[in-house]
């Protein structure tokens, strides 16, 4: 269990994160969602260690992470950031390979658990046939699957994403997702990721928290979460929610889109 108790973060004097206060469960997925702004990224950037909280806890499994080396802390927790900062000349597997680095002996050479995870993670992401392809020379899309890649081969319990679908197209938005709820239910992981498309959040989300000014307006399940009064309170702007007529989700149509033209099609 990911628990985040009354974290406060700031940059320099502005504080973005005021009191945030959420609980991940294990094998579940967490949508962050809100608008630009109100602290998603940020959220990511301090329970990865990157942001050092000016108060408040995060722990995992009652474990203090503030507590830990990076090191140590990179064995819990995988990230994929929402900006690509890849080494273009290394190739997909050396990038990949990357995400073993907490395993890796004092002399750094990887063994052959190591190379099997990276394998496996290449495998999951679609990427075997790509392996060899410098990743300089790959599109944004495929570069986002590499850092995907990356950190699954981490192996760690908590997978934190920050909007893991920009650059995917459609097929590749939806195989990602997929695969991360197959890993949070058959491997148990505790997935926290920040998502702007609130139907995909719908689709995919255990539990939805939707961001408003640094804290939490409103956490729970997506049906409870994602109404037309939260969203349009948030968002500023009218918003209909009607249930989706093949998956039984809700689906999110802003102020311009009639609902009942949809129904009708």
């Amino acid at each position: 269990m990911l628990s985040i108790q009354s974290l406060t973060v700031a940059y320099e004097e502005h504080i973005v994160l005021e009191d945030f206060t959420l609980i991940v469960q294990r094998g579940e997925i967490l949508a962050v969602v809100g608008p630009n702004g109100v602290g998603k990224s940020t959220l990511v950037r301090a329970l990865s260690g990157v942001l050092p909280a000016l108060r408040g806890c995060v722990t995992l499994d009652g474990k203090d992470l503030s507590r830990l080396s990076p090191m140590q802390r990179a064995r819990l927790m995988a990230v994929v950031p929402q900006a690509r900062e890849l080494p273009g000349a290394y190739t997909v597997y050396q990038t990949v390979l990357l995400g073993r680095t907490p395993y890796l002996s004092w002399l750094g050479h990887a063994g052959q658990s190591d190379h099997a995870a990276v394998r496996r993670a290449l495998e999951q992401t679609r990427l075997l046939e790509l392996a060899q392809r410098p990743v300089g020379e790959l599109s944004g899309g495929e570069q986002q699957r590499v850092m995907l890649g990356r950190a699954l081969a981490q192996d760690a319990p908590v997978l934190l994403l920050d909007e893991p679908t920009t650059h995917l197209d459609l097929k590749h938005q939806s195989n990602l997702l997929n695969l991360v709820r197959k890993l949070a239910r058959e491997k148990g992981l505790t997935v926290l990721m920040v998502l702007h498309d609130l139907n995909l959040a719908s689709r995919y989300a255990d539990q939805v928290a939707l961001m408003a000014e640094g804290h939490v307006h409103a956490f729970g399940l997506p049906g409870e979460v994602l109404t037309s009064d939260n969203l349009t309170k948030i968002y500023q702007v009218p918003v209909n929610v009607i249930p989706h007529p093949e998956y039984g989700t809700l689906l999110i149509l802003p102020d311009g889109i009639e609902s009942e033209s949809f129904e009708k099609e």
